[in-house]
Formats: C-alpha cells, structure tokens, sequence
C-alpha cells in the first residue's frame, strides 16, 4: 500500500510532490530545505539549515513509522564547497552510527536563500 506524508509546506501542493512516500518496507523523503515549516522562516547560516532539514526528516520518518535509524541513503545538495566542512560535524553527529550511503554534490537550488537540500531513502528493519 502506498502512502503519501506531507510536511504542511505549500510548495507540495504548488509544485505537486510529497514531503515524503512510503512503499511497502520503503520510505523515500523528497529534497528537503532549511525552512522552519512553522514559521515559514529561512535560517541565514548553512548549519541552521541544515539542522532544520534534518529536524523535518526525523519528523516526517517519524510519522510514516520509520526512524533516522532506518535511513540507507541520503543524497545532499550544498550551493558552496565551503559547506561541506561546516554540514560535516552536523552530519557525522546525526549519521555516525547509521552511515547510509551518502552523495554531495555541487549545485544551485531554486531559491537563492536555500543554501542546502537533503533527501533520504529508509527501509524498515525487520
């Protein structure tokens, strides 16, 4: 059975997505920004950001049944490659145990205030 969660954002129902879809024992997080979804805010510095993402993930996992714990795969998007050695220390305090298979890569994001993005794939354990 197929479930879809959302996070409140009105970008899923602008842009037609799901914060996050579960499949059977899998539970696949879309790109998740920095924003503080409660007060439609963007933290200035990359590390806020980055701690708002993950805070959002570790929410949505939450509601579909599935802990950070859970995670196998996360794919970040930084705009600078000076970020990586400020998102490392979050990362590694929020992965360390976990260590999913990971990518970072280099781009633009669509708003120029979004200095990160990060999206996860779970699979329960059994």
């Amino acid at each position: 059975m197929r479930r879809l969660i959302s996070s409140g954002s009105p970008f899923e129902v602008t842009a037609g997505y799901s914060r996050a879809v579960v499949q059977g024992d899998w539970c696949f997080v879309s790109g998740t920004t920095g924003y503080d979804y409660a007060t439609m805010t963007m933290p200035d510095s990359v590390e806020d950001q980055t701690r708002n993402c993950l805070a959002t993930i570790s929410d949505v996992l939450t509601e579909a049944g599935f802990g950070v714990e859970d995670i196998v795969r996360c794919h970040y998007y930084v705009t600078d490659p000076a970020f990586a050695d400020r998102v490392f220390p979050i990362l590694g305090k929020t992965f360390g145990t976990v260590r999913p298979a990971a990518t970072m890569i280099v781009c633009d994001l669509i708003r120029p205030e979004m200095l990160i993005e990060i999206e996860a794939t779970a699979l329960r354990q059994t």
